[in-house]
């Protein structure tokens, strides 16, 4: 359990572990922690039950409240300039997919009232004041009149890293089990990377309960039962991360979000991708993802033929969802 730079699985991979693959893939963005404070009286600025998403195609800002009245934002913006698709690493054995998924929580989806810029902006081109100021002007105006120490938090505050780690077999024989991030990091952008890992341990301890202390079979037969599901929701998250940065703002997307709430109220056995890895601890995450993307599919589809949800039959949409 010694994370993400784990030293136990670099010794399995160095030769500590026969055949033992390893990939480790960094998105090209990073992200920087900015803050919206409470107003004088210590009340929100905005909507406090809500994920505010700028999203700006080749970057984004969020925010999410915090009990004290403040947002914490956090800034996703490409390192360099170069590679407006956001991913870029060293994949020595398992290049993941990037299919459709589900964006997480309720949003606010606020759009730029000024130009945006045609370039491709990147940490490494905001190096002072004036170019920074340029960008938030520019990119969020309704965020900076919100943001009086903007400037400080930006240039006090580090850049950070985005990266998965996917890796097999976790064990060496039955000396040594990754568990957590050693195994599977993940990016953030579906909030589940420490549930992850405390079904890590549920999972480990039901099987010690079945199968006793020999621990090569319990650790073997461990990894087996949990890889599947760590590379689905490694998937997923950073298949969020796409959705939340580019599609948001579509507005066959924003269509889609509110036929899946409207399904959700109508019918309890219906439960979007979100939902599903969220709230549903019986749905393994690998089933969540293969269902996750059928419904999406579906949906997608059919808001992309129309222009309002009431052209759309509820009830025979759910039988067609119930066959998917």
């Amino acid at each position: 359990t010694d994370g993400a730079g784990s030293a136990v699985h670099n010794a399995m991979l160095h030769g500590g572990v026969p055949r033992f693959n390893f990939s480790q893939t960094w998105l090209d963005h990073g992200y920087k922690e900015l803050h919206i404070p409470a107003d004088n009286s210590g009340k929100f600025q905005m909507e406090k039950n809500a994920l505010h998403i700028w999203a700006r195609r080749s970057f984004m800002m969020i925010a999410l409240p915090n009990f004290d009245g403040s947002f914490t934002c956090t800034l996703f913006l490409a390192h360099k300039g170069g590679n407006p698709s956001g991913s870029v690493g060293a994949d020595l054995s398992e290049p993941g997919a990037v299919e459709t998924g589900s964006t997480a929580g309720p949003q606010n989806n606020t759009l730029p009232t000024g130009r945006v810029s045609a370039s491709i902006p990147n940490f490494e081109n905001l190096s002072d004041k004036s170019s920074l100021d340029e960008f938030f002007n520019t990119n969020f105006p309704d965020a900076v009149p919100l943001m009086p120490t903007l400037n400080e938090d930006f240039f006090s505050n580090p850049v950070g890293n985005l990266g998965t780690v996917k890796c097999f077999p976790w064990n060496a024989g039955g000396k040594a089990l990754l568990l957590g991030d050693s195994a599977h990091a993940l990016v953030p952008f579906y909030g589940q990377g420490m549930n992850c890992a405390f079904e890590d341990v549920r999972v480990l301890d039901s099987l010690i309960e079945q199968q006793g202390t020999d621990w090569e079979t319990v650790y073997t037969h461990f990894g087996q039962l949990r890889k599947p599901n760590t590379d689905a929701i490694a998937d997923m998250a950073e298949e969020n991360f796409y959705e939340m940065r580019d599609a948001v703002a579509d507005p066959v997307f924003v269509r889609k979000r509110e036929l899946e709430t409207k399904l959700e109220q109508t019918f309890p056995d219906y439960f979007s991708k979100y939902s599903m890895v969220t709230f549903r601890e019986d749905v393994p995450y690998s089933a969540a993802k293969l269902q996750g993307n059928a419904q999406d599919q579906l949906l997608m589809e059919i808001c992309s033929g129309v222009e309002d949800l009431s052209e759309i039959d509820l009830n025979k949409l759910m039988e067609r969802l119930r066959r998917t």
